[in-house]
């Protein structure tokens, strides 16, 4: 036990060296990912590699780490630190309570799969993957992984911070209802949320909070002008990089500016997602996980529909639709370069 304890305490020093490396090429411009005493950060981040329903949370910090580091000019530099990352990323990949573990598939299902993936890819500069998943498939770490094979960005509640920064909102008073619930935090001074319904009503505000909000957003409600302004960032980045973008309408907002790109939509059968959901986010049992399944695919249903007109989630609006529960969370990876067909 205290072999595994001095492992992690490394592995997470080594964590917090990289986001350091990073931020000290890049400069000031980008900030880091860990802000907080060396050894509060790294006793957070032992922490999350202990926790089973934690690892998301550590997986989108690396995905920023790299999604840095991946605009490190100098190619030697980068591709030093790179190779770091990539060393670490095994690593945290074969703990036992990696955000790769405890997969969605159904080896029933998976029988009836003949397809042989092993047709690799190559790199794109624009090449922009769209996906949209339901809560509890694996989504999110189907697309992350994606990304990091495919050696471009991920992107999920970075794109929402952007847009906060792009309205000099507070974090607070805007929320991205285009995204799934998530816990930031944990047990001491970490913060859980949770989910936030798309169209829930705001709370009521003072006459002069309306004003100023009326001001602020150019007299559009704020869902909308986040909406609005996720749409713009996004068009930017598709014009400078390739990534991987997880929901936020990115399919419909690509496709209405004629950017070309992949759509995608991950689901699993419903009584799958709820033991994932059991498992990976700790839910209670399995009425509180089928009521929060149920809720969501509502909200996001209506999310969809409101902004682009379409039917979230039906098969003719996207390029590909698979069921993980087939697949698995490697094996929809492997689909997805199959169908790209290009050598990595």
């Amino acid at each position: 036990m205290a072999n595994k304890e001095k492992n992690l305490r490394e592995l997470a020093g080594r964590i917090y060296n990289l986001d350091e490396e990073v931020y000290k090429e890049l400069g000031s411009s980008l900030g880091r990912v860990f802000n907080g005493e060396r050894e509060h950060c790294i006793e957070e981040t032992v922490r999350m590699m202990n926790e089973r329903n934690q690892a998301h949370i550590l997986r989108n910090e690396l995905a920023l780490i790299s999604n840095m580091a991946r605009t490190i000019p100098d190619p030697n530099c980068r591709k030093r630190i790179m190779s770091k990352y990539n060393k670490i990323l095994r690593e945290v990949e074969d703990l036992p309570t990696s955000f790769i573990k405890g997969d969605i598939l159904d080896q029933k299902m998976a029988q009836l799969n003949s397809l042989h993936l092993s047709n690799r890819f190559a790199k794109s500069d624009h090449l922009i993957i769209c996906i949209g998943r339901t809560y509890g498939c694996g989504g999110s770490e189907i697309g992350f992984t994606l990304a990091d094979k495919l050696k471009i960005n991920y992107y999920d509640v970075e794109i929402f911070d952007e847009v906060l920064k792009r309205l000099e909102a507070e974090r607070t008073s805007v929320r991205d209802r285009g995204g799934y619930p998530y816990q930031k935090g944990g047990k001491d001074n970490r913060q859980y949320l949770n989910e936030v319904p798309a169209f829930t009503p705001a709370p009521r505000s003072t006459l002069k909070e309306k004003l100023r909000e009326f001001n602020r957003y150019h007299g559009l409600p704020k869902k909308d002008a986040v909406f609005f302004n996720q749409s713009d960032l996004l068009c930017d980045m598709a014009k400078s990089e390739g990534f991987v973008v997880m929901g936020r309408c990115a399919d419909a907002i690509l496709t209405n500016n004629r950017i070309p790109h992949i759509s995608i939509f991950i689901t699993a059968p419903l009584e799958k997602r709820i033991e994932r959901v059991m498992e990976v986010r700790g839910v209670e049992n399995e009425k509180k996980a089928r009521h929060l399944l149920t809720k969501l695919d509502k909200e996001h249903v209506k999310y969809y529909k409101y902004y682009t007109g379409r039917r979230w989630g039906k098969a003719g609006n996207y390029d590909l639709c698979i069921n993980s529960a087939s697949y698995g969370i490697q094996g929809s990876v492997d689909l997805i370069l199959r169908m790209i067909k290009r050598e990595e």
